[in-house]
């Protein structure tokens, strides 16, 4: 089993259907675009309280997961 299971949810409903983490309407790419930007985890989690180290280590892990099945398709 992945390590985001717990942590991310679809709903097409919400957000366009983004990968978001549960109970909130904060996507992994949220969380990617913080830390791109050059924001901390500690910054990140006193911004968003309603965020834990798990839930962005789980948005990081669901990124990564998606990265890897994405494929290229040559022009």
């Amino acid at each position: 089993m992945n390590t985001y299971s717990n942590y991310i949810s679809l709903n097409p409903a919400i957000r366009f259907g983004k990968p978001r983490i549960k109970g909130t309407r904060i996507t992994g790419q949220d969380i990617l675009n913080w830390l791109a930007s050059g924001m901390t985890n500690e910054e990140i989690l006193e911004d968003f309280p309603e965020l834990t180290l798990e839930h962005i280590r789980a948005g990081l892990a669901f990124a990564a997961d998606s990265e890897r099945r994405t494929r290229l398709i040559a022009a």
